[in-house]
């Protein structure tokens, strides 16, 4: 089967010759040029004979056009922080307008899209990184997002109005691109931040507004379901076609998952990161496991579905630091 073949397949349930996974991590030396980041994605692919590129533009991206301040380090080990929220009141999220996506960093993620598919070896998919547009208010915003929506909502419903309209005109531009579907994260829908009725709110309408803009017209696209204790049962039914949560840290399983939906998983490794003290730590058995222990770990993922409609990948990123030996054995894993 070719790459493209195999996802295909893994996504309508079919048997496939082999698993498909692929793996992803920052490249902070490289995702401020969209050259550079494009032949570091297709390096890294080729190395490791993955099936599919999730594209990693850094992730602040859909937050610097609308006025964050942020740092950026293009170092491989330390990845771009807000200095400045471009939110700090009320009025801040009045202040966000719809802007053009083929402009400024989302226009560099644009080009960055154009120079993968033309370099992307034959027949390998691409999954562009869009976030919801709760998840980028937050970052506009900072934690104080989660107390305004309850006291300023009719502002925060603006922001979100204009961060939705100006996410669908990426998409727009990333279709034209040559992409093969979008890798939608959500990164607040947790039940610990925000209760369900706050999510139907401020998050439900927004999310479908951008997926249904592409959901008809690419053939890849999974949804990111980033944290612990997520509304799980209500995300599932998007219309996406991969789930991709941190199944090896939260509820639910894969066995579980694949009682609750015939959807595609695409999970089953254990890589997360997460901050103790402020300090990002991560929980990655690419990072500290040995081959051998990569290798049951992946044996494991495959008997919870009995290898059917599965794509392997990471609950979140892979550390940066994985060795060449336990990327390699992630691969090798699927054929054993």
């Amino acid at each position: 089967m070719t790459r493209e073949e195999r996802i295909r397949a893994a996504i309508a349930g079919r048997e496939t010759d082999r698993v498909p996974v692929a793996a992803w991590m920052h490249l902070s030396e490289h995702d401020q040029d969209p050259i550079s980041l494009a032949e570091a994605e297709v390096e890294l692919t080729e190395k490791y004979d993955f099936d599919y590129i999730k594209m990693m533009p850094f992730g602040l991206y859909s937050t610097q056009d609308f006025g964050n301040q942020v740092k950026i380090y293009c170092d491989p080990y330390k990845e771009p922080i807000v200095q400045k929220f471009a939110i700090d009141s009320p009025a801040g999220y009045d202040s966000i307008r719809a802007i053009s996506a083929l402009q400024g960093t989302y226009g560099k993620q644009v080009e960055f899209a154009r120079e993968l598919a033309k370099r992307r070896m034959e027949g390998t998919p691409i999954i562009q990184t869009i976030f919801s547009p709760f998840s980028t208010l937050k970052k506009l915003a900072g934690d104080r997002l989660l107390t305004d929506m309850k006291e300023y909502p009719r502002s925060v419903h603006h922001a979100l109005a204009a961060i939705t309209a100006t996410t669908m005109d990426f998409v727009g531009y990333n279709i034209d691109a040559g992409v093969d579907g979008f890798f939608f994260a959500t990164q607040n829908a947790v039940k610990t931040m925000m209760t369900e009725e706050e999510f139907n709110e401020f998050g439900v309408f927004y999310d479908l507004s951008v997926i249904n803009s592409y959901a008809k017209k690419t053939w890849f696209n999974p949804i990111h379901m980033h944290g612990e204790d997520v509304y799980f049962e209500k995300l599932k039914d998007y219309p996406v076609n991969c789930l991709n949560w941190h199944d090896r840290h939260t509820w639910p399983s894969l066995k579980e998952a694949r009682r609750l939906t015939d959807k595609c998983l695409m999970a089953g490794i254990r890589s997360a990161p997460y901050f103790v003290n402020g300090v990002l730590q991560y929980d990655d058995i690419i990072l500290d496991g040995t081959p051998a222990e990569i290798a049951e770990h992946v044996k494991d993922a495959i008997s919870q579905v009995d290898g059917k409609g599965l794509i392997l990948a990471p609950g979140c990123v892979v550390n940066p630091k994985a060795s060449a030996e336990n990327l390699m054995a992630l691969r090798k894993a699927t054929e054993l």
